[in-house]
């Protein structure tokens, strides 16, 4: 597309002053006429995911956000990574030069073993080059392993700032980034303030599945801003800190009003929007979109992808897992449920249903 990453005039919904702090509850949201498209990781259906060139497209088949997930450098940068490990995502395990930072680490309980962001410069990322993370689904990506950098925040910053389209950025496994003294808030924080993006009217989401980060965010800035939830399970720092909450608690009245407190919204895996029966299939939606409406809070949900396997079984086409189904009604279904947004592999598909 021709949006270049250039120093173009932030539109005014992006460069409102950082408002003062305040103690006091984040303003109540009201709902959108129109529900918003989060270009999930760019247009990731369609280009590697975290790239300059995934949220370029984003950018021109109409999504509303860009999302980019945040993992810090040994250097203290942030940039866009699903995870902090990136042998899957990355060419690093080909480069002979880094055989070395091979390594096992324990991420949010989890032993994981491979190339960690945290364990190179900037400048050591910026040599390496992206691929496709599901070659097996996404086979028509492949042709761009190899092509595209790592992108900084801040390149994302501008990208988006030149489009007029908002960002969407999540801190990932922020408890353990701060147990190695990479703690994201601080420096998301500071680069929000630097691009005047720290204030209520600022067009950005911040989002974590941990609300302790999003707490700590609350504290240096008045971004708006989600707490994700998942179906099962329960976030690390409930579960680090002794604390017995599920995602599930979070999602139902009482846990709503404890989230109100602090954020604007809550980012639902689509099974707490309307679940499914043993077979796959859609059910009835939840009270989640409503009990949360109730509160003054959005509802976005997660993730909307094209392919049969990650529909639900009446909506899929064929026997193929990799085909494409019936996104667009599964799309349609949720937005009449009262959804204020859509998190999008394919953020062109997600703009279809929800304009037609």
């Amino acid at each position: 597309m021709g949006v270049a990453a250039g120093a173009a005039v932030l539109p005014q919904t992006l460069v409102s002053p950082a408002a003062a702090h305040t103690t006091k509850p984040p303003a109540p949201t009201k709902g959108t006429a129109r529900p918003l498209v989060i270009g999930h990781r760019g247009a990731s259906g369609h280009r590697p995911e975290h790239t300059l060139a995934s949220y370029r497209l984003a950018i021109a088949l109409g999504a509303d956000f860009i999302e980019p997930d945040l993992v810090p450098t040994k250097d203290g940068q942030l940039v866009a990574r699903h995870e902090n490990e990136i042998s899957g995502t990355t060419d690093v395990a080909s480069k002979p030069q880094f055989a070395a930072r091979r390594t096992t680490k324990t991420i949010d309980g989890v032993s994981v073993t491979g190339w960690f962001t945290e364990d190179f410069t900037l400048a050591e990322l910026k040599t390496l080059r992206a691929v496709e993370r599901l070659p097996a689904v996404r086979t028509h990506n492949t042709i761009y392993d190899g092509l595209f950098q790592i992108p900084t925040l801040q390149e994302v910053i501008d990208l988006a700032r030149s489009a007029g389209v908002g960002i969407y950025p999540e801190t990932k496994h922020p408890t353990y980034f701060t147990s190695i003294g990479l703690a994201l808030e601080p420096l998301l924080a500071r680069i929000l303030k630097r691009n005047g993006l720290a204030g209520r009217n600022a067009h950005v989401f911040l989002q974590s599945f941990e609300p302790t980060s999003i707490r700590k965010l609350r504290g240096l800035v008045d971004t708006p801003s989600v707490v994700l939830l998942d179906a099962v399970g329960s976030p690390f720092d409930f579960r680090s800190s002794g604390d017995p909450r599920t995602w599930a608690d979070l999602a139902k009245p009482a846990g709503l009003d404890w989230l109100k407190t602090f954020t604007n919204g809550v980012g639902a895996t689509k099974n707490l929007v309307i679940a499914r029966d043993a077979a796959g299939n859609l059910l009835q939606p939840t009270p989640l979109i409503g009990d949360a409406h109730a509160r003054g809070l959005k509802v976005h949900a997660w993730t909307f992808r094209n392919e049969n396997q990650f529909l639900p079984l009446n909506l899929r086409k064929g026997t193929d897992p990799n085909a494409w189904g019936d996104v667009i009604g599964e799309v349609r279904t949720f937005l009449a449920a009262g959804l204020d947004g859509v998190f999008a592999d394919y953020p062109d598909t997600a703009v279809l249903a929800r304009d037609l």
